[in-house]
């Protein structure tokens, strides 16, 4: 189990990674761009990875991990549940996620 302060340790220790207000919830962004959402409330960390990543996180565990039930689940965006996470597994999600944003930058670029 974590809690909302490692979420947010994790998430700045990434280069590059910011803090911002994202319609009353934290957010960080690299390159400006959202990779994680922090739901204080819910007790659970949104994370934007890849369709592929979204499923091998997801077959770890689905009560861990689990699509956002919209449309921007069916484009990765994964909820985690920080009541069952391991502190690692979290690391790795939120580093995996900053990484997606970065390459996707990478991709428009070139």
């Amino acid at each position: 189990m974590v809690n909302t302060e490692t979420v947010r340790e994790i998430a700045l220790s990434l280069p590059g990674t910011v803090e911002h207000d994202h319609f009353g919830m934290p957010s960080f962004r690299v390159n400006n761009k959202i990779f994680s959402t922090l739901w204080i409330k819910e007790n659970k960390v949104m994370v934007k990875l890849s369709p592929i990543d979204q499923s091998v996180f997801v077959a770890f565990d689905n009560s861990i991990f689990y699509p956002v039930p919209n449309k921007w689940g069916l484009q990765g965006a994964t909820f985690v549940e920080l009541a069952k996470v391991r502190h690692d597994m979290l690391k790795d999600a939120l580093a995996t996620a900053w990484q997606t944003i970065l390459d996707n930058r990478k991709r428009k670029t070139h």
